[in-house]
């Protein structure tokens, strides 16, 4: 252990009631700035609401009987950090489209950065001892799991207990449960109740971190045995066997290389003398821990060949970040049994993770920061694959830039409708007139050409033909086989019209705006399926009739219900 004390894990019997009253206050804070009835919240509205969330979160963890003022300062610099985050999300509007990303980074940046400071890395460096980091990972880990716990639990008491006052006409804890005031502070006071009975027993949650763990070792032999036989696999059959099982690999493999780095450590521990001894455990520990740089190339792999195929965004930025952590730590892991012939591999992987975690915690920091616009990136990574040819242009992704990529990819999207190539203004122009996007996965759709030529409009109108002709690009579900589309006339609202599609002898209805290029769908479509209809060819006649009412035709005879 270290010669410089870190947090002491001291009994202190008024932790409970003092966490209790700061997170009561905390949480009637959060909801007296809040504007919780506002679709968007001010910038300083969201910094001061994240500054009294995360702020005494982390003092709560942190203080001490007789150690309060470094721990203070850490839970200012966690308030002030969150709060700019917090800001910096409210005021990204419609410009910005990773806001819960930057959020994201932020949490990671303060929950790694806060063992390290419990452990006194602020003073003592690369000196600082891992056993004391390691035991403030799992204590915080579970002491917060079980302050979460506790406070569902209360909120289930409490429930009950106003059901059966109420019983007996007493509503007074039914009527505090209505108010927003009294959950916010209710919540704050249970959470810091058993945050404080918790933290005054870390040495018992010690204890119960090395029953954990010892669970989890058990569970990295099966795990261990599983990889082995899957990345044989891998190597018999081709890395191709993944990308047809699933679209997108990488989050699995992401995935399962997080729970090897879990149970690798699990096994591990926190020193020699607390690693198992048990040599099956010890190989599977071994096996996990050469798994985890395979599993991350394999996701770098997957990761790479989707932005080769689809170009660049905003997430797959992101998951090029989680990627590149992933690689890190199984190249370390990697690395860790082939120096010295194996031997003392395992003090290798706990330092490795001492390193690895500081770095991780530096770049999420960095990554929360106004730093990179990861939509302007790739907005221009997709433009740039547009005018190369490498995309063609009834399949680029004009969408993309108007709803995934903020203000750069809208911006990027008005000058592709100002280009000198028809085609791509055309396109460009249709998008960015709509003022919504009916189907978030339409721009996958890779028919539209075939689509249009399937389509057959029995209409002259030039304006109601270039209308139809936009809507069915933009509905990947309409004209997959050779349709028709007829003019039953406007529609109850000005400037909308009611379209038949007739194909396959099934007619669909729905209702276009003729001043919107483009668009989906304005109301529920109406499909009428025809009983018995007959075979509807390319080249057939599909025409409305007058009779007692209205009803349509294909070669004569009559499909589906009369729609009037």
């Amino acid at each position: 252990m270290s010669d410089t004390p870190s947090i002491h894990h001291d009994d202190w019997p008024a932790r409970p009631w003092a966490l209790a009253t700061m997170l009561a206050i905390a949480g009637l804070c959060i909801h007296v700035v809040g504007e919780w009835n506002a679709s968007q919240w001010e910038p300083g509205t969201a910094a001061l609401a994240a500054a009294f969330a995360f702020g005494p979160l982390a003092l709560a963890f942190t203080i001490g009987r007789d150690r309060w003022k470094q721990p203070l300062a850490f839970a200012v610099l966690v308030a002030l950090v969150m709060a700019g985050i917090g800001g910096r999300v409210a005021s990204a509007g419609d410009r910005h489209v990773e806001e819960p990303f930057w959020f994201a980074a932020g949490v990671v940046a303060i929950t790694l950065a806060m063992p390290l400071f419990q452990a006194n890395f602020h003073r003592l460096r690369w000196r600082t001892d891992y056993d004391e980091t390691h035991f403030h990972v799992w204590t915080d880990a579970i002491s917060g799991a079980g302050a979460l716990a506790f406070v569902g639990l209360s909120w289930l008491l409490l429930f009950l207990l106003s059901q059966l006052f109420a019983a007996i006409e007493i509503d007074l804890l039914k009527n505090l449960i209505d108010e927003e005031w009294f959950g916010w502070t209710f919540s704050g006071a249970a959470f810091g109740a058993a945050l404080g009975v918790l933290r005054n027993q870390l040495k018992i949650i010690g204890t119960l971190q090395s029953v954990v763990m010892l669970v989890f070792s058990i569970i990295a032999v099966p795990l261990g045995i599983a990889l082995i036989i899957f990345l044989l696999a891998v190597l018999a059959s081709g890395i191709s066997v993944l990308w047809n099982a699933t679209e997108s690999p990488t989050p699995l493999l992401l995935s399962v290389a997080a729970a090897s780095f879990v149970l690798v450590n699990a096994v591990v521990r926190n020193g020699d003398e607390e690693a198992s001894g048990n040599r099956v455990l010890r190989w599977a520990a071994l096996a996990l821990a050469l798994a985890i740089f395979p599993l991350a190339l394999l996701a770098a792999i997957s990761t790479g060949t989707r932005i080769v195929e689809y170009g660049l965004s905003p997430e797959r930025l992101w998951g090029i970040i989680a990627v590149a952590v992933a690689v890190a730590y199984g190249l370390a892991y990697f690395i860790a049994p082939i120096r010295g012939r194996m031997a003392g591999w395992m003090e290798r992987v706990r330092t490795a993770n001492l390193h690895l975690a500081v770095g991780t915690c530096v770049l999420a920091f960095i990554l929360a920061l106004p730093l990179f616009d990861f939509g302007a990136i790739s907005a221009k990574n997709q433009i740039a694959r547009l005018e190369s040819g490498k995309v063609e242009v009834d399949e680029f992704d004009f969408a993309a830039l108007r709803w995934d990529f903020g203000e750069a990819g809208r911006q990027a999207l008005g000058r592709l409708a100002n280009s000198p190539d028809a085609e791509i203004a055309r396109n460009a122009g249709e998008v960015k007139a709509l003022t919504e996007r009916p189907y978030r996965y339409a721009v996958r759709d890779e028919t539209k050409t075939q689509r249009i030529a399937n389509l057959r409009m029995e209409f002259t109108d030039p304006e109601m033909r270039d209308a139809v002709t936009a809507y069915v690009r933009s509905s990947p579900y309409l004209c997959t086989s050779s349709c028709v589309a007829l003019d039953l006339g406007p529609a109850d609202e000005p400037g909308l019209r009611k379209i038949a599609f007739v194909a396959d002898s099934f007619v669909r209805t729905e209702i276009i705006d003729l001043a919107v290029a483009g668009q989906g769908p304005q109301a529920p479509a109406i499909e009428i399926p025809a009983e018995n209809g007959p075979e509807q060819r390319p080249d057939s006649s599909v025409e409305i009739r007058e009779w007692t009412g209205r009803r349509i035709y294909v070669d004569g005879r009559p499909v589906g219900d009369p729609f009037e």
